[in-house]
């Protein structure tokens, strides 16, 4: 793949899509990203990207919160990134970083409300997350999830990502594929970077907004998806026990897509294997993002090669 990228107005070169050491963001996390994903079509030599404007209407959002002002509607932004994707086009499935952030200097710069704004949109191959067919190892993770009044969760903010990233690698130190965080109030909140969803006796429960999590794009897609298979979804504060107990329990996201969890603390999940609701929403999402559901098209923005 060609490395151009959209930087700050126009498609440059990626050794041109640079900022100096001083940059704000760099120092104090003041970014907004989203992380959008485009599939590989054989048939038709197409890349398929999913719900691109969806993905912009939320980082304008998180844009908001950060106060970022955004030089294109969510409309335009999809447009430019239609076009990135032909001017990178490949033929592989492929993962779109949309980036926005303070780019004046650091130091003693505090007012977000009077700090330069840059944005930026790449894209890499990207095939799948986590191993095909592969339950994963969850880790009871010992750090706390962000909350609303610290940095709100249902914004992209590159420095609440931190958080992230100490329960992911204390997860991965332990030997374990992910983590799960717990709120301040110790209820199921997420993964490290993902959604989370249980299952008990055929019907399935997903923590609230309330409990700091990030109101995914995909976590939307696959509630709905739930309601053509009949697959009754429902929100609530999900308790540990609940979690232990759970006949199947699944992590959603634009990176993880669908991946089943099969062990928690080294405690099996249901028999220990994929389960098969879990499979069930798992074939319907592949075949969605695939273009093969008519129903939901207009989620759907192909680009020829």
């Amino acid at each position: 793949m060609s490395k151009i990228i959209y930087f700050n107005g126009k498609f440059v070169d990626e050794k041109e899509a640079v900022v100096p050491v001083t940059t704000h963001a760099l120092h104090y996390g003041t970014g907004c990203y989203e992380g959008i994903r485009a599939y590989y079509d054989a048939g038709s030599n197409s890349l398929l990207g999913f719900r691109i404007e969806d993905h912009f209407k939320r980082f304008e959002n998180s844009c908001k919160v950060m106060h970022i002002k955004l030089p294109y509607s969510a409309k335009k932004l999809t447009e430019i990134t239609l076009e990135l994707l032909k001017k990178n086009f490949a033929e592989t499935d492929v993962y779109i970083r949309p980036l926005a952030f303070k780019s004046d200097p650091a130091i003693g710069n505090f007012d977000l409300s009077k700090l330069k704004d840059s944005l930026a949109i790449y894209c890499i191959p990207l095939g799948r997350h986590y191993e095909e067919g592969k339950g994963l190892s969850a880790k009871i993770s010992s750090w706390i999830r962000v909350s609303d009044n610290m940095i709100p969760p249902k914004a992209k903010i590159t420095g609440s990502y931190a958080n992230s990233c100490l329960a992911k690698t204390e997860a991965s130190l332990g030997g374990y594929d992910e983590a799960i965080f717990f709120t301040k109030d110790g209820f199921v909140s997420e993964g490290s970077t993902d959604n989370i969803f249980i299952v008990k006796k055929g019907k399935i429960y997903t923590p609230s907004a309330s409990n700091d999590i990030l109101v995914g794009v995909t976590r939307n897609t696959i509630v709905q998806l739930c309601g053509d298979l009949k697959i009754n979804v429902m929100e609530k504060n999900i308790s540990i026990r609940d979690l232990m107990e759970a006949d199947e329990v699944f992590f959603t996201g634009t990176g993880a897509e669908i991946a089943g969890v099969t062990k928690i603390d080294g405690k099996n999940i249901g028999n220990g294997s994929m389960g098969e609701i879990t499979e069930k929403i798992k074939k319907a999402y592949f075949e969605l993002v695939h273009g093969k559901n008519p129903k939901y098209s207009k989620w759907i923005s192909k680009v020829s090669g």
